[in-house]
């Protein structure tokens, strides 16, 4: 999804002169082309992720169309008063773009994980959150939003699922509908893992890509039946939530650090997120 978005700024900077790409001294290599091609509109700045964000939310008043780009969270976490005063307060726009996703950089430890970034930036007004599940994905939602206006967040993972979509932004996708009493509720690459455990189960499954705005009417739609959220970060079973009339039950992510190393495989079967776990754990509730 890293090399996608990299190929689709690209392309978008040959048509656009006003796309500008800033990084935080990662996917420097990745953007070699990019920065030869269009050597005043590359900035490396090095690791200081607050600046980053303000330099990109300048630029944006400025009338560019901006992309900062560095591992989740350092730029999310660490940047977060930048994100909240120097775009959406001032409501400039912007592409926040993050590698690392919730898990990837699992061999790192709990430093380099990021569970926090949609459930943070879904509460600052006005602000776009995405979470691509594919490369496919990652194309048509950068191409949609890039130049929108708003503060755009789009979190990338270096694991994305192999279902071709539909990809609308704001939009879910039911890819199962079994007239069931159980419907999973889940978004982003981990889809990947709940899809193939969901099977031929008689399960509902409906899919997001973006958590803000959320599709409610989509949601709406099941609220007659049990909602289960499946999902490696915080943010959807919240946002779930706040649609009146819903409750949910979350699957995920316990109340404490991961401590455990490895890859990102790994640490899905440690939380249960694993095909074999996730089965299970939805044939319990159609009982």
């Amino acid at each position: 999804m890293r090399r996608q978005f990299k190929d689709t700024v690209t392309d978008l900077a040959v048509q656009d002169e006003q796309v500008l790409v800033i990084v935080g001294d990662i996917s420097g290599f990745l953007f070699k082309d990019f920065q030869q091609r269009f050597p005043d509109r590359f900035f490396n700045m090095g690791i200081c992720e607050s600046t980053l964000l303000t330099v990109t939310a300048g630029l944006s008043s400025q009338g560019f169309f901006p992309f900062v780009h560095t591992i989740a969270p350092f730029l999310i976490e660490r940047g977060f008063e930048q994100i909240k005063l120097d775009f959406c307060y001032n409501q400039f726009g912007g592409n926040i773009v993050t590698c690392g996703s919730s898990f990837d950089y699992a061999w790192d430890g709990a430093t380099h994980h990021c569970s926090t970034d949609l459930a943070l930036l879904r509460l600052l007004p006005g602000i776009e959150v995405i979470q691509p599940g594919s490369r496919k994905e990652t194309d048509r939602l950068l191409r949609s939003q890039y130049n929108n206006g708003r503060a755009t967040y789009f979190k990338l993972s270096d694991h994305p699922h192999s279902l071709d979509l539909p990809v609308e932004f704001g939009k879910g996708v039911i890819l199962k509908n079994s007239n069931s009493h159980v419907t999973v509720v889940t978004a982003g690459p981990i889809l990947g893992n709940v899809f193939e455990a969901c099977g031929d189960l008689p399960v509902n499954l409906i899919y997001f890509h973006t958590l803000k705005p959320l599709d409610k009417d989509l949601l709406l739609s099941f609220k007659e039946t049990k909602l289960l959220v499946i999902h490696d970060s915080f943010g959807l079973y919240e946002a779930v939530h706040e649609i009146p009339y819903l409750s949910a039950t979350y699957y995920g992510l316990p109340d404490h650090f991961i401590g455990c190393y490895g890859t990102v495989h790994d640490i899905r079967k440690y939380l249960g997120l694993d095909v074999p776990t996730l089965r299970e754990t939805v044939r319990k509730l159609l009982h």
